[in-house]
């Protein structure tokens, strides 16, 4: 697993970026101010356009003409984020050995006139894992949601240690679609999966949960999963960073579970599509510390 490499094209003549993020419910991303903001702190000038399908009426499958559209208009690249990140595959002239695994993308690089596919996803969490609970256990992990946000945390705890990784999701079909893509990719590991009816018993013996649904977000209220069935010392993760405390948390830390937010993801994702949009280093430290500014 690689978290691929950066091919951003650098404009030359004016030293500047233009790129965007394609989704639904995006008005509150702080993606945009933390690009904008890093690039200003290298001595860059970066705009950071939103691009939210809802707003403009369109429909999920409108990502493909969007990224077309994107190309011809000269942006550098474009963030993906739900529900596009598997719809905008067959538009893309390439993909990185991690995105093609994963069968998902949230980043889209425009070089010599083609539009590759990343996935940055995936070693984001591996990284806010590793630095928010190092040692908890990974024998058995539950992964809420099949879609490309629940294909990159799996693929993230198959390479982190975890032994058994099972995908739960109201859509039997893509969960099992995505354990069998991702099964045999890392040796002396096995992804299943379930339906939603067995999160009961999965959660009795699980070493952790991780939360890759919309469910939480500020769109999307609610919790993807009753009080009840969270118990210590399982520790429970969220991807959803808006709000940074989503009633998951909430209702997970009352209980005594360790718990991991999403807002380092957010931000660690980011900084790798950042140097991949722009070619240039940026301070992970630095953005952490922008994107608790902008959360306050």
């Amino acid at each position: 697993m690689t978290a691929g490499t950066r091919a951003g094209a650098v404009d030359t003549a004016t030293g500047s970026y233009l790129v965007g993020l394609i989704g639904t419910g995006i008005g509150p991303s702080l993606t945009p101010p933390m690009h904008e903001r890093e690039a200003a702190e290298l001595g860059r000038r970066l705009i950071y356009r939103t691009i939210d399908l809802a707003e403009a009426g369109l429909a999920p499958e409108a990502v493909g003409d969007l990224v077309r559209s994107a190309r011809h208009l000269g942006f550098n690249g474009l963030n993906i984020t739900h529900p596009c990140k598997q719809l905008v595959l067959p538009v893309l002239d390439g993909l990185t050995s991690d995105a093609a695994a994963l069968g998902a993308v949230n980043t889209v690089v425009f070089e010599s006139g083609r539009a590759i596919g990343h996935n940055t996803d995936w070693s984001a969490f591996a990284q806010c894992l590793e630095r928010g609970l190092p040692d908890a256990p990974r024998g058995r992990v539950v992964v809420l949601g099949a879609g490309g946000a629940g294909a990159a945390v799996a693929y993230a705890l198959l390479g982190s240690g975890a032994r058994e990784v099972t995908v739960v999701d109201t859509d039997e079909v893509r969960a099992a679609s995505l354990a069998g893509r991702l099964g045999g990719l890392v040796p002396g590991t096995d992804c299943r999966a379930e339906g939603t009816d067995a999160l009961e018993s999965l959660l009795a013996t699980a070493d952790g949960l991780v939360n890759a649904t919309p469910t939480g977000m500020a769109h999307h209220p609610g919790t993807p999963v009753p009080a009840e069935l969270l118990r210590p010392p399982m520790w429970v993760a969220d991807i959803v960073y808006r709000p940074l405390r989503t009633e998951l948390l909430s209702l997970a830390e009352e209980r005594g579970c360790p718990t991991l937010r999403g807002g380092e993801m957010a931000v660690f994702q980011a900084g790798q599509a950042f140097g991949l949009f722009t070619g240039l280093e940026p301070d992970p430290e630095r953005m952490l510390a922008h994107f608790h500014d902008l959360i306050a």
